[in-house]
């Protein structure tokens, strides 16, 4: 199934921010915060197109949203914010005014 189009650019958006890869690290943070917008299903298709594209390897995708799923639990504020420091570094800045894609 093809991505809906803000989907796409978050996948983009992820690719820019990590163009190494994501590392195991921050997998589970940037799940939880994109979580905090995205549906369960929306979440399951941007993990299934960063394994398409090898920036994520298949057991951590499956793993970290199975662990999210199951626990709700969010990371650490440390965590959360080594993520975001990442994406500004590499010029994509977090913004918490994304739209509602839940509702």
């Amino acid at each position: 199934m093809a991505l809906s189009e803000l989907l796409a650019r978050i996948v983009a958006w992820l690719r820019a921010g990590y163009p190494q890869g994501v590392p195991d690290t921050d997998y589970l943070p940037l799940l939880a915060m994109l979580a905090t917008r995205l549906s369960e299903d929306q979440l399951r298709q941007v993990a299934a197109e960063l394994i398409v594209l090898g920036a994520v390897p298949p057991d951590r995708a499956d793993v970290g949203v199975l662990i999210t799923k199951l626990t709700d639990e969010m990371p650490r504020e440390s965590d959360l914010e080594r993520v975001r420091a990442h994406l500004r570094a590499a010029g994509w800045p977090i913004d918490d005014g994304w739209p509602d894609t839940t509702r």
